[in-house]
């Protein structure tokens, strides 16, 4: 209850204030009788102090310094029966009262301390016990809501109308989800919750159950309630209006609200990962070809909104690999959130999109047609990049497929993508974004016979192409294809590779020196290359392959 509460108990209507008239609003949360001197060591916050001022009769200057400790440590009011010790309030006393805004009430003589205790103890639970009778009444409302199946929007509308100001439900990452009108958006909200929430500003207030704001621009103010979910990052209730924590029923009403939608937003994402476990199962079955019939596919396809007649553009992702171990279990839970947040980013984009997850691997497929071409895949790749870094603080790479006639095709398309991921990795780049080339020289070779290829892969490369080459044959190697694929630049072969331009050096004069060559001759280096291309093309070593780690 409040400081004015008191003067509405019928039983105190003789109590009467002296001073701090402005601080009447001030919260009571419990009360204490006490005359020892030492009075004030055992006052808490929020606390109303009645006394007789025994203590304080022959020490008028005490009463002073104790208006100042309660005033410091947040207590409520004092309460004092003056006609019994103290006479009379000192004026410099109430002058100070006035200044802190520290209400000092007037206890007649007829009422008895034991009374002013009892009856505002009980107006306290009294208060508190309707709150908890409406706080009940609201949570089955909301509650019977939703059982009825009447969903988000309805429970956001009739919450709308109960407190008399607009909502909207908001995901992690600010993008709306449901609002109390149908046609009710904010643009300017969004774009200004999103911005700051991407440059990494923290606006929530972490010791208040909701944050009060306004936009400058549009001179409003907003109320935002982080409603807790199984996730480690809420979806926000915002109302459009300041919701004062003073107005208990309103914040109460809210809360129950925020508790329903949790509860919804926990159902449905249990409904949602399902949907989403039976996507990504018909995609790794329809890449790894296990399929008996096109007509089964296209069935299939159906059920996601996929048509066979459409031209496609496949990018798969993945996270790059961290410094630090990092287990199985966090992979795919990094994974799984990156996917979640991609999966809203799409929701804005003006072309048509699929997503799915293959392992660790995310992947898109975009619809292309004359809105959304190829082209116009990199930059809003680069625009995720940039999220994604400063949400997880982690980067991802892309790689991006030709464009294929239809959906029949992007089992090629997905493995074009994939192909251009691996490139990427294995020169030891990251957040990088490749667009599959047609491999030129590959088609060549095939057409050379293999005998012919291995002659001059072991002709080239000598001792370090023995079949069973040790542990420093493969990082010789490795340091040679690095070195080749960063146009023979040391200082960028070492930022690659993670270790010291003086390291990389040793490397390659010992590979000069197994090999009798000079890697300045353009000539060795192209057959170094050649040699090289020859070893990956028939597969002569284990390099990272990604989609096999996946299948």
């Amino acid at each position: 209850m409040k400081v004015k509460d008191l003067f509405t108990i019928p039983s105190f209507h003789d109590l009467k204030l002296l001073a701090g008239q402005n601080g009447v609003s001030r919260k009571i949360e419990n009360i204490n009788m006490m005359d020892a001197p030492d009075i004030i060591d055992f006052l808490k916050p929020n606390d109303l102090l009645v006394t007789t001022g025994y203590h304080l009769q022959n020490h008028p200057s005490a009463l002073i310094e104790l208006v100042h400790k309660m005033n410091d440590r947040g207590c409520s009011a004092i309460g004092i029966k003056t006609k019994r010790f103290l006479h009379d309030i000192p004026r410099e006393v109430i002058t100070l009262a006035n200044d802190l805004s520290f209400p000092i009430i007037e206890i007649p003589l007829d009422i008895s301390l034991v009374e002013i205790v009892n009856d505002t103890l009980s107006s306290i639970l009294e208060m508190r016990t309707n709150e908890l009778r409406y706080a009940i009444e609201v949570h089955q409302t909301f509650t019977n809501h939703i059982l009825h199946g009447k969903g988000l929007q309805k429970l956001l509308e009739n919450l709308s109308s109960m407190i008399s100001y607009s909502t909207w439900l908001v995901n992690p990452y600010f993008k709306p989800l449901a609002a109390s009108a149908i046609k009710q958006t904010d643009t300017s909200l969004n774009q200004a919750l999103e911005k700051v929430f991407f440059n990494e500003h923290q606006f929530l207030s972490p010791k208040s159950p909701f944050t009060v704001f306004s936009l400058l621009q549009a001179q409003t103010a907003y109320t935002v309630f982080p409603i807790l979910t199984y996730q480690d990052f809420s979806c926000f209730l915002v109302i459009a209006g300041e919701i004062s924590p003073n107005d208990r029923s309103l914040v109460l009403t809210i809360e129950q609200a925020t508790n329903v939608i949790a509860f919804e937003l926990m159902k449905e994402n249990a409904l949602k990962q399902y949907s989403i476990r039976a996507k990504n199962e018909f995609f790794n079955n329809f890449t790894e070809d296990k399929f008996t019939s096109t007509k089964e596919i296209m069935n299939r396809a159906k059920e996601f909104q996929i048509q066979n007649d459409q031209k496609f553009i496949c990018v798969t992702g993945k996270l790059d690999v961290k410094e630090e171990y990092v287990s199985f279990t966090q992979k795919q839970l990094e994974a799984n959130y990156v996917y979640d947040f991609l999966e809203s980013e799409l929701s804005d984009t003006p072309f048509q999109s699929h997503l799915f997850l293959k392992g660790e691997i995310i992947v898109l497929l975009f619809e292309s047609n004359e809105q959304m071409h190829q082209n116009d895949v990199t930059p809003f790749l680069m625009i995720l990049q940039k999220k994604i870094r400063k949400l997880f603080n982690r980067t991802i790479s892309f790689g991006i497929s030709n464009e294929c006639q239809q959906f029949l095709e992007t089992r090629i398309a997905y493995k074009e993508a994939i192909d251009a991921l691996n490139t990427g990795f294995r020169a030891n780049i990251h957040e990088f974004i490749r667009v599959h080339q047609t491999k030129d020289i590959e088609e060549i070779l095939r057409l050379v016979p293999t005998a012919d290829l291995l002659e001059f892969y072991q002709h080239t490369l000598k001792v370090l192409s023995e079949p069973g080459g040790g542990e420093d044959e493969q990082v010789l190697l490795n340091t040679l294809f690095v070195y080749l694929e960063a146009h023979c630049q040391i200082s960028e072969t070492a930022k690659r590779l993670y270790v010291h331009r003086n390291t990389v050096i040793y490397r390659l004069e010992k590979c000069e020196n197994l090999l009798h060559i000079s890697l300045k001759d353009p000539e060795v280096t192209f057959r170094l290359r050649f040699a090289l291309r020859i070893r990956e093309l028939l597969n002569l070593a284990s390099y990272p392959n990604i989609a096999a780690s996946n299948e």
